[in-house]
């Protein structure tokens, strides 16, 4: 049987694909539709790179999700691989919030579809597209099994006293609050790693994943099962990211509405694209972050001591809540790239026994490297992470074991 994959991330106005090998990792194409029915006209663009390693940018008009998945088939042909030739295994889906309901990959039928729109109350931004993803992509491969796979499932294993929050009992049963946390497929993927590289079954590893991109999260993972995660109901609690703020006081919707006059969704939104780095610097871009912290700006002073600080506390929640920690890893395009975001983060944790190796950590080594040192008692590793290959082999695991 092949295991190749078509993996698809349907956003609001993009779709990411990538055709992976869900055994190797081998990735043979990737491929990004932007500006999918913009609102103001702009022409579409899709990137597409293929067997040759170059990248094809064609504009062309995008009026749909329907569209961009053609134009994205006609790249294939174009550039290659020619998915006719390929045999496609199966279409693995990422699916941003599967609610209490998914705690594993599935085939998708009507059922689940249903169930997936269902649960766009909790993820308005998010699942509608991955929904509308799901619906064209099984039009187009109407012979090819599809799966979807939830950022949300990999936290299906949080004890009761770490989902629950001290909510009316109403809240909790009619309007399904509660922790979900989200970014499960790269956690999945780098616990996983961080055990492989250790040369220890994943079930004898305890690990705090750090997954710090322009959404950022950490998850306390105990023998391969998550047990707590930053992310709560919706991505913007917890760490502090590029947009947005992280824990704030929850009564601070009802202080701006009475100052300000602002509504709830002017506040959700502030929270979400104008806070985190863009609020305390004024851009979000980690990279200007650093260019400033070189040029002695105070304001990039202060958002590197915020972002840090907060690494810091949940590094030591997590050690609370695990008891014993075996790996502390950094993944994402800041965890990965960024060496004193690492050194200050873990600064003054040397009592919990954890130190890095300051060389190490400027290296900045190829693939997954540790940057602990000789005399740390918890491994400390940067791992990249692959959400695709994640979705490729768990998309496979459930088309072969049907």
């Amino acid at each position: 049987m092949s295991a190749l994959v078509l993996v698809i991330n349907a956003g609001s106005s993009s779709l990411k694909y990538s055709l992976v090998d869900g055994d190797t990792g081998q990735t043979h194409a990737v491929g990004l539709a932007e500006r999918i029915a913009d609102s103001s006209g702009a022409t579409g663009i899709l990137s597409h790179t293929g067997p040759d390693g170059h990248k094809h940018r064609t504009e062309l008009p995008l009026p749909s999700h329907e569209a961009a998945l053609q134009a994205a088939l006609g790249a294939f042909e174009e550039h290659g691989p020619a998915l006719a030739d390929a045999e496609i295994a199966a279409v693995g889906h990422r699916v941003v919030h599967g609610g209490a309901r998914f705690s594993e990959p599935v085939l998708v039928d009507d059922a689940v579809l249903a169930a997936v729109g269902d649960l766009v109350p909790l993820a308005p931004l998010h699942n509608p597209a991955n929904l509308e993803g799901l619906e064209v992509a099984r039009r187009i491969f109407d012979t090819v099994p599809h799966v979807a796979v939830f950022d949300t499932a990999f936290h299906q294993t949080l004890p009761e006293r770490a989902y629950t929050y001290a909510v009316p009992l109403e809240w909790r049963e009619q309007h399904r609050i509660r922790r979900y946390g989200f970014h499960g497929t790269s956690h999945e993927f780098v616990a996983g790693e961080t055990a492989r590289l250790l040369g220890r079954p994943v079930e004898s590893v305890n690990t705090i994943v750090l997954h710090l991109g322009n959404g950022a999260s950490a998850t306390a993972v105990a023998g391969g099962r998550s047990v707590d995660t930053s992310m709560g109901l919706t991505p913007l609690e917890g760490l502090v990211m590029g947009t947005r703020s992280g824990d704030v006081d929850p009564a601070l919707h009802a202080h701006l509405h009475r100052q300000l006059g602002w509504s709830l969704e002017e506040i959700d939104e502030r929270l979400n694209r104008d806070s985190g780095v863009r609020g305390l610097l004024g851009e979000s871009d980690m990279r200007a972050l650093e260019r400033r912290l070189e040029e002695g700006d105070p304001r990039a002073r202060l958002a590197m001591d915020v972002y840090c600080y907060r690494l810091r506390k949940y590094v030591g929640a997590y050690y609370a809540v695990l008891g014993r920690v075996d790996a502390i890893t950094f993944t994402g395009g800041v965890g990965e790239h960024a060496p004193d975001v690492r050194a200050e983060a873990l600064s003054g944790l040397e009592r919990l026994g954890i130190r890095i190796d300051a060389a190490a950590n400027r290296a900045q080594g190829e693939g997954a490297f540790s940057i602990s040192a000789a005399d740390s008692e918890v491994a400390v590793l940067v791992v990249p992470t692959n959400e695709e290959w994640q979705i490729a082999r768990e998309a496979l695991q459930v088309v072969r074991a049907g």
